[in-house]
């Protein structure tokens, strides 16, 4: 087993000290054009990358060796100041690959509820306090409800898993683990509309609340399914067409998809699955780290992107907001405290890091999520192969820890200055 790879630890300002603060102005004009019309901004050598990004390229090789020992394929992009100083790839994983991204999906579900919160208020007159078990937010196969105290769980509990909905153990209460008995389903079986709303008996299922909404946080994957539910129930339109129109096409996306197409959901999946370019992937962080604004348009309300980045009133139980896990009570003490990012199974995270005009995405994926019957995206003619290196026989060899806040640990470290 590899060694743990050794970081210097820096000390960052308290979370209430960063609350408000502009992303670095140095590059808060810059918008990246298409990968068709250019694409990204790079440095053009080693020491210009120093010198524009304040990034040592090396120390960031180093974070990709340590990505390689975490998941069979993948690759690090990473971007700070506007320039992708950064891009690495390994496995099955290249440039125009598009894998199935499991939960980041969750992230682009919560960013297309904020835009349909500002297009239609009139709709969710209580904004993030609008109990959403009703026949104005959910279809009729929802009720009746299959357990009376749904009646009362907000949307904004909803977003932050807290409503009481079944999920994964361990369940968390005012920072103490519990133990949810049943847990709830996880997985694409999480993102059926009749799981999701309590209609399937089961070991594990959604019939009855474990606890009352808001009394406590459980990582439930049926609760950010149940928002895109709302999200098609108000708008008529697949959560995958709204974030195509809302968010792929203004940001000048390429070829992109949604996973899970081989178990036949009928539905977009709201907890999981989108599988865009990785560069297209980093756009996506680049807008929720400029607050939502893509060059002269505003796509998302900076409010709403605000919240996603700090402690939720919708969440005292732990350090997780509106579908984003946040760093402002210093759980990675290496990061700073505005730090906050979204993980999906197989290996991926994105990461937002405003206070350091910074964002990266570790890009992951076992086998099964590059898979074109999962995305329903064809293999780009333009791979190195079909599939890239197999990398059979890899074996998860990482040191113990967290693999995700490890891996934004030595980004971070890897900044040589504080402008």
């Amino acid at each position: 087993m590899s060694a743990a790879p050794r970081l210097t630890r820096r000390r960052f300002l308290a979370a209430p000290a960063l609350i408000g603060c502009a992303p670095a102005p140095a590059a808060e004009d810059y918008f990246p054009e298409p990968d068709s019309a250019g694409g990204w901004r790079r440095p053009s050598s080693l020491s210009a990358a120093r010198r524009l990004t304040g990034l040592d390229p090396a120390a960031l090789d180093r974070a990709f060796d340590y990505i390689k020992l975490t998941t069979k394929h993948g690759g690090l992009l990473v971007a700070r100041h506007g320039w992708l100083v950064y891009e690495r790839y390994f496995g099955r994983a290249h440039p125009e690959a598009t894998p199935n991204t499991a939960s980041i999906g969750k992230s682009f579900t919560s960013i297309a509820m904020g835009i349909l919160l500002a297009e239609q208020p009139e709709r969710f007159p209580q904004g993030l306090d609008q109990k959403v078990f009703h026949p104005d937010y959910l279809p009729a196969e929802a009720f009746p409800l299959s357990d009376p105290r749904k009646a009362e769980i907000k949307l904004g509990q909803l977003l932050a898993m807290t409503g009481g909905i079944r999920g994964n153990n361990p369940g968390i209460v005012h920072g103490r683990e519990v133990t949810l008995d049943p847990p709830g389903p996880d997985g694409w079986i999480a993102m059926l509309d009749r799981m999701a709303f309590g209609k399937m008996e089961g070991e594990e299922n959604t019939i009855t609340l474990w606890c009352e909404p808001g009394a406590g946080w459980s990582y439930a994957t049926s609760s950010a399914h149940l928002v895109s539910v709302v999200l098609r129930h108000v708008t008529g339109m697949e959560l995958e067409d709204y974030v195509r129109e809302r968010l792929a096409r203004p940001l000048g996306w390429g070829r992109w998809g949604w996973g899970y197409r081989q178990h036949n959901l009928g539905h977009t999946p709201g907890g999981g699955g989108i599988a865009p370019r990785p560069r297209d992937m980093l756009r996506f962080a680049y807008l929720l780290l400029r607050e939502g604004r893509w060059g002269g348009r505003r796509l998302v309300p900076a409010s709403y992107v605000r919240h996603c980045g700090r402690p939720s009133p919708y969440n005292p139980h732990t350090d997780y907001s509106l579908q984003f896990r946040v760093n402002a009570r210093g759980r990675i003490p290496g990061v700073p405290p505005d730090a906050f990012w979204k993980a999906g199974s197989g290996g991926h995270s994105i990461y937002i890091v405003p206070s350091l005009d910074l964002v990266a995405f570790k890009m992951g994926g076992r086998d099964g999520q590059f898979d074109p019957r999962n995305t329903g995206v064809p293999e780009s003619p333009s791979a190195p192969d079909r599939f890239g290196s197999s990398r059979e026989g890899w074996r998860y060899s990482a040191p113990p820890g967290d693999p995700y806040a490890t891996t934004l640990e030595m980004i971070v470290d890897a900044i040589v200055d504080k402008q």
